[in-house]
């Protein structure tokens, strides 16, 4: 069993067990979450933002390293660093995909129950229809990350399959540090009022019968964002490590893909 089939049968769990508690409760829990679950999502926002500028230096790590590695040599202590930390982010990456991958096996599960439930009986259910993006943004922006490490995005690739390994490793520093990470800090930064303020009001869906974790949904995008970053520094770690002259983690691209 995949690490991502783990998490998903610990978050039903975890799901289930809080449902029966707040059952048998007298819906103690829910009264509970819907008192405090914004005050707490503020709380925990803030910290999480400050843990992040904390660590936004180590962004820096694997550039410095690719050029400490090519004119100097890289020490083992620091080459074995930036092999761990690729691979501990890689793994994350590809868990968080495995799990999420079983939502393109529910969005064709519940598309086919609603054109049942439309063209043979007649009737239709909001909550299963906006179920279908709820599923679609999260396969959309929770694999992304495993994407890029698998090699999976597009690539409009002109020179790059022509260039030296080194010279491959320089364009993708430059593809992280002048595109990738921009970018994905740009979506982090932008998103903070817009996920913020869905969670000050616990948003919910505009239909009366729909689902009530559009809060939640949105939660995802500094989510993806993130995990973008981390990956991007996973791939800067592979090519300092490849300007070092040291040996690279493999990749889904070079070493077999992995299969969601």
């Amino acid at each position: 069993m995949r690490t991502g089939d783990v998490l998903l049968l610990v978050v039903i769990g975890l799901s289930v067990t809080g449902l029966l508690i707040d059952g048998a409760t007298g819906g103690a829990i829910g009264v509970f979450l819907r008192s405090n679950l914004s005050e707490m999502g503020a709380v925990a926002g803030t910290g999480l933002g400050w843990i992040g500028w904390g660590l936004s230096p180590l962004i820096l790590v694997p550039l410095i390293a690719a050029v400490w590695g090519r004119f100097m040599g890289s020490p083992e202590w620091l080459a074995s660093g930036l092999r761990r930390s690729a691979l501990g982010i890689d793994g994350v990456s590809t868990a968080v995909a495995d799990m999420v991958r079983w939502a393109a096996l529910a969005l064709v599960l519940i598309t086919a129950v609603i054109v049942i439930q439309r063209y043979i009986f007649g009737t239709s259910s909001t909550k299963l229809q906006e179920s279908v993006i709820y599923f679609h943004s999260l396969l959309f922006l929770l694999t992304s990350a495993a994407a890029l490490l698998t090699g999976g995005h597009v690539r409009v690739d002109i020179l790059y399959s022509k260039l030296s390994e080194k010279g491959r490793a320089w364009t993708d520093l430059a593809g992280i540090y002048l595109a990738l990470i921009p970018m994905s800090w740009l979506i982090l930064e932008t998103s903070r009022s817009y996920v913020g303020g869905s969670w000050r009001i616990l948003e919910r869906s505009r239909e009366t019968d729909g689902l009530p974790l559009v809060f939640l949904l949105k939660t995802a995008i500094p989510v993806f964002a993130v995990m973008m970053i981390l990956q991007g520094l996973s791939m800067a770690a592979r090519a300092a490590l490849t300007l070092s002259n040291r040996e690279a983690p493999p990749t889904g691209a070079n070493a077999g893909d992995h299969e969601l």
